[in-house]
């Protein structure tokens, strides 16, 4: 999905990693919650509390997910799953444009 329609986009930004790393929340009519964000390339651990769609919209960085021994390689759209209650680390190569859903 390219776009949002009937949405509510929280004003303050979600900001980490000393601005490295920043987001917007959106909530979806019906009252799901995404949030799309910019990471400057830097190496990264973020950490879940439900389970997440990554989805990266542009990029170049590595991931790796929990329990998993190797880093998987993203490279412009691609999508990836995280856990709830776990940590994953990024590798960010170049900046990178994400959308975030929360499930």
């Amino acid at each position: 999905m390219s776009e949002f329609s009937n949405a509510t986009i929280v004003k303050a930004a979600n900001v980490y990693y000393d601005g490295k790393v920043t987001s917007r929340t959106v909530i979806l009519d019906g009252g799901s919650k995404v949030t799309l964000g910019i990471m400057l390339p830097g190496t990264y651990e973020f950490g879940t509390d439900v389970p997440e769609i990554m989805e990266i919209l542009s990029g170049d960085l590595d991931v790796l997910l929990p329990d998993a021994t190797e880093w998987q390689t993203i490279q412009g759209p691609s999508t990836f799953h995280v856990p709830g209650q776990s940590k994953f680390k990024l590798e960010v190569r170049s900046v990178t444009d994400y959308c975030c859903s929360y499930v």
